[in-house]
Parts: structure tokens; sequence; C-alpha cells
């Protein structure tokens, strides 16, 4: 699925609290994050988002390409795609498709794992033999560092690349980007990249892992401290170091990891060690984990860490976490009847609550009576090869503006809020012991734009049916929804006992 603006947003804060002299000149970007509009998609033309690689080698000289499209020579980068999972992961796919370079064979600079080097914000012609009107490209660029000196094969995108050329700093094209890297010291020799995991639940609760006691043998011996660990070759960016640190240490996938920030430790030897962040949410319980190194996993509130041993770094980065995380303007102060919530932790749900996922549903009805479905891929991890409405999952949004954007990224569809009524709710759950779902489904008394294949490895088809005789192979909880609509029902059940 398209990166979140929930993910491009916190990269690009992380970025402003480093350069906060340039918010008033990122103000465009920040703005078309406040839109509903899909910024990661290259046909939202009031702007949209590219990622681009910053690659130095030993000698100091940067990469760049000769892009055929606008005959400039540039570092390497392009649009993001639906498969990317992060931004600093599509500009290494853009640089190893337009110069073949592999992920493996560049290292991300330190201190810039997962912090853009610069953002800028420049202006795209229009091209009238595309159909693209002129619009703005939000350019976020990487830092990395060629791993070798030695001449790395290039194989260039020949569609789109015209030749490469190594420069040095002074000749960099891009001003931003030659006045950051005059200021960077860039002889320096890289520093070991690591990674870890800030995993909290909806409790407000952090996971720790208890590490062995084996002193000189491993880092912080005996101490909880965040899963994690260093950078391995076959990683192509931290995020896939995290990922499978977690996997490997306790057997856990996390759907959505966001860059949080760089930290630093300190190792056995004294030196500095820098750490990137990322934080992710999981309600799971730690026993059903299957932990191959240190002794155990537990949730531990910020308020109950001084009871630990854990390092003050660690403790005041789940503290700095959590405090971010409490909303605006929620008052502290004790509720009548009880006592007031300890620092940094947020009321805690009543014991037994289970989370529902929020899934919104466009019930899209022409004139004749017709109802749009669309026939889901073959390769889906939901109903693969089955009928279903244009839905999706609520991010950090209201369920309408949910609707509207779907619509937009999923069939090209124009909806405006005031036209959208909310027609039945479906809780349903697949089997006993999955998270239930609660369904809403809203109808578009009117809309423009005719339904288009905008996500292809989504969706293979759209086609209006008719609701009394709809195809056999229809999501069963959708089925269900439409027949209570078309009775005027405002509420149905399934799957439960």
């Amino acid at each position: 699925m398209p990166l979140s603006h929930n993910h491009i947003r916190t990269t690009v804060e992380t970025y402003l609290a480093r350069h906060p002299h340039e918010r008033v000149q990122l103000g465009g970007l920040l703005e078309a994050l406040d839109r509903p509009a899909d910024i990661t998609n290259r046909s939202t033309f009031t702007g949209h988002v590219t990622c681009g690689a910053i690659v130095v080698d030993p000698l100091g000289r940067v990469l760049h390409v000769l892009h055929l499209a606008s005959r400039r020579i540039l570092a390497p980068g392009g649009h993001t795609e639906p498969a990317d999972e992060s931004l600093a992961g599509a500009a290494l796919r853009e640089l190893h498709e337009e110069t073949g370079i592999p992920p493996q064979a560049v290292t991300p600079w330190p201190g810039y794992e997962t912090v853009p080097f610069d953002i800028d914000i420049h202006d795209i012609d229009a091209r009238p033999g595309k159909g693209e009107p002129g619009h703005q490209h939000f350019d976020l660029w990487f830092l990395f560092r060629l791993n070798t000196a030695n001449e790395v094969p290039v194989v260039l995108q020949e569609e789109e690349v015209g030749g490469i050329e190594w420069r040095p700093v002074d000749r960099v094209t891009s001003p931003s980007l030659r006045e950051k890297l005059l200021k960077l010291p860039l002889q320096t020799e890289p520093e070991t990249a690591n990674a870890s995991a800030l995993i909290y639940n909806d409790r407000g609760e952090y996971l720790l892992h208890l590490r062995d006691y084996f002193p000189g043998q491993i880092w912080e011996p005996g101490m909880w401290s965040l899963l994690g660990g260093g950078r391995e070759p076959q990683d192509a960016t931290l995020e896939h170091t995290v990922r499978r640190e977690l996997a490997e240490e306790a057997g856990l996938d996390i759907a959505d990891l966001t860059p949080f920030g760089t930290e630093e430790a300190k190792d056995d030897a004294g030196a500095t060690v820098p750490i990137a962040i990322y934080a992710g949410r999981w309600n799971g319980h730690p026993r059903d984990l299957h932990l191959t190194e240190g002794v155990m996993l537990a949730w531990f509130a910020p308020a109950d860490l001084h009871r630990l041993r854990i390092a003050p770094s660690t403790s005041d980065l789940v503290r700095r976490h959590a405090a971010s995380r409490r909303p605006v303007g929620v008052s502290c102060t004790a509720p009548q009847g009880g006592a007031a919530p300890e620092e940094g932790r947020p009321p805690a749900s009543p014991h037994g609550t289970v989370l529902n996922v929020i899934g919104v549903h466009l019930y899209l009805e022409r004139p004749d009576g017709t109802v749009l479905l669309g026939l889901r891929h073959p390769d889906s991890t939901f109903a693969p090869s089955t009928w279903h409405v244009l839905a999706g999952h609520c991010e950090q949004e209201s369920a309408i503006t949910c609707l509207i954007r779907e619509a937009q990224e999923e069939a090209g569809l124009h909806i405006q809020a005031q036209t959208v009524e909310l027609v039945h709710v479906v809780h349903h759950i697949d089997k006993a012991g999955d998270q239930p779902r609660m369904g809403l489904f809203f109808r578009a008394r009117t809309w423009s734009g005719e339904p288009e294949l905008r996500e292809p490895d989504k969706c293979t088809q759209w086609k209006f049916w008719d609701p009394a005789a709809l195809p056999d192979d229809l999501v069963p909880y959708t089925r269900v929804a439409i027949a209570g609509i078309r009775a005027g029902r405002p509420y149905s059940e399934t799957g439960w006992a």
C-alpha cells in the first residue's frame, strides 16, 4: 500500500527539528499532508513526493545521472511506488533502477539513517503530450556512502538515464544539496549502523527485552532494552535491519514501523554508536512470541521504568515517545472518583477491552440502481479473486476523510464530504479469536469521475452490478451489508457465534 501521510509527516518533522529555519519554505509540503489527496501518487497534481539518493564515494565525489526527460544532470531519484516500504527505501530503489547499483553497495550516512539530508520543493513544467499539468515535486533526498573504492558496475535505465558522472562536491548541481554537503566532513569513516524498535500498545505500555547476563559477551548484559541490532550486508535499509532483527529475535512482524529519530549510545569501549529508532504499535502478548535471544519480553508503562535496570538513554527515549503520543490539551488531572494518570501513561482501557479495526466502504449506486464492485487481485492477502466494494482501513483520520482518500487513490473518484451519508454498519469477525472489525458503509449521493484502475496490484476490474444479481464470489459481509442497505436496516452482524 502507498506510504502513509503519517510516515511522511514524521519524517518531515524529524528533518525540521534539525532545520527549523526551513519550515516556512516547506509550507507547501506540510499543507499537502493535511489534504486527503495521496501525495505519494504521481497523478496528484496539487503536488507529490519524490525520493532521491545522494551517494558519496570514498573520494568524496557525488553520483549524478543525466535524466533524459528533463535533460538535466541530477542525483538519482524519482516517484514513489505502492510497494515501497519507506521513503529511504524508495530512494534506494530508484538508485538501483536508474544505475544498477544495488542497495547493498551503499550504507546510510551515520546520523541520516532515517532522516532526509535535504528536502526541496520545485515546480515541474506541464507536459501536454502526457496530459500532465504543471505541478510541484516535494523532493526528499537521503544520504548514502558507497561501500567500496573500486569501480562499481553500472547498468543504466536506458529509457530514462543517458549516463552517469561522479562530481566533486563543489560541482553538485542542486544549490541546497551543495551547501549542506560542503559543511559535511566527507572523509570520516562510516560508523556501525544499528536499528532498534520502540514497540508500544494501546494501553501506553512499551515492550522491553531483558538481555542475558553474560558480561563481556553482549552489550548491556542483564539490562532491559529495545529489540534490535546491527545492519548486515543483506539489509538494504535500516528498516530492513530492524524488521530482520524483530523476526530473528522474537518472530515478530510489525505492520507499520515509523522512523522516530536517531539516538546515540556508548559501547563497551566507550565509543559513540548511532542507533536508528523505529516506532510501531502492537497489541499482542509477549508469551505468544518465540524469543531466541535474551531472557524474556514484557510490557512496561513509562512510569514504571525507574524500577528497572535500564540505560538512562533508553528510559529517556521511551518517555519522550510517550509524551509525543499524548494528545495536545489532554488533562492529566484526576478523574472524578479516581487517581490522576501517572506521568507518561495515557488512561488505561477497561479490563477486557478489545480494539476493533475500522473499515470504511463506499456504496456507490448509479441512477439505474447498479452498484460498483471491484475484483480483487489474485495475489491479494484478503479475499483474492473476489468481488468487494471500494474500501480501506482508517488511519489517523476521520472515517469520511478516509472514504474520500480511498475513492481517489483506488479509483480516481472525487467525492465531497457533504454528499456522503452513512447507510449501514456491519460488525464482523472471521473466526473466533480474530480481531473484530467494524465496517462502515457510506453512500455518496454525487461524485465526479469514472472508476479507473489506480491500484492494479489490488484491484483488477471495476464493474457496476445489479444488486439483485450480485456475483457468487462476493465478500460475505459485503453481501450482508448490501442486503441490509436495500432493506433499510442500519446494522448487521456476521461471524459471531
